[in-house]
């Protein structure tokens, strides 16, 4: 079954990432990229870049607003994210804890990833992802 690990970080955890280095950065997370690599676990994985560059579309109204940059109120912000196709949820916290540890004010999200054999399989949409995902070799 399949995994998101979201990396958050608050203010705090942002500020004190701006004194560290970038190439030791890599390295750390690359380790880590590498060791979940060679178990056979890790299905994808991405950063985010600030919130400065984001958009929001908000469904309030219609037609949906749209504005730019950080979003409104919040206290984190998604950083980057990991798919892990593992056993259980717990293999999954234990792939969160062995992640390299950037100090307070960072935290790591898991939530399952829903599998589309969860849906009604006679909805012809369904039906439809199903063929694309069987094309595209995502089954």
């Amino acid at each position: 079954m399949k995994y998101m690990l979201i990396w958050r970080a608050t203010d705090e955890g942002n500020a004190a990432m701006e004194g560290v280095d970038f190439e030791k950065l890599l390295e750390t997370v690359g380790r880590y990229n590498d060791e979940m690599i060679r178990a056979g676990v890790l299905v994808a994985a991405e950063g985010l870049v600030g919130p400065e560059e984001g958009v929001v579309v908000d469904y309030s109204s219609e037609p949906p607003v749209v504005t730019d940059g950080p979003y409104g109120e919040t206290k984190e912000l998604f950083g980057g994210f990991y798919i892990l196709n593992v056993a259980s949820k717990e293999e999954a916290i234990e792939w969160a804890r062995r992640a390299p540890s950037f100090g307070p004010g960072f935290k790591t999200e898991i939530r399952r990833v829903t599998t589309i054999d969860e849906f009604p399989q006679d909805n012809e949409w369904i039906q439809k992802e199903r063929a694309w995902r069987e094309a595209t070799g995502q089954l």
